[in-house]
């Protein structure tokens, strides 16, 4: 198998992950045991939105990982989707919850508090 051909099949499995999941985080470990501090914070900021979201591990694997990065065209995870919209990672989750818009982005959505 080729990377090209590895690569699509991450990309895939990120697309199918992200539309099929009003809320999805890419993030390192999981929401109970997250594997570095930016992932940690970003579960808190969900945790405490209230809302239900998926996770996916992209330390379980690494086409994923590397492929999250082109799918999105950012450098950094974790990353948040909405709805099938990158939000960001973070640090932008953190400034858009503390203003409010990050609640106001779910209602929005129609992401209800579960």
């Amino acid at each position: 198998m080729s990377d090209v051909t590895a690569n699509d099949g991450a990309i895939a499995r990120i697309d199918t992950a992200v539309k099929s999941n009003d809320v999805v985080l890419f993030m390192k470990g999981t929401p109970l045991f997250p594997q570095c501090g930016f992932s940690s914070r970003a579960v808190a900021i969900l945790e405490h939105l209230g809302v239900e979201y998926a996770s996916v591990d992209v330390l379980q694997d690494q086409g994923v990982r590397q492929g999250i990065k082109t799918y999105s065209d950012w450098p950094t995870i974790p990353q948040l989707y909405v709805k099938g919209e990158f939000v960001g990672g973070s640090d932008i989750m953190m400034e858009m919850y503390e203003a409010g818009e990050l609640a106001e982005l779910m209602e929005e959505k129609g992401v209800k508090p579960a």
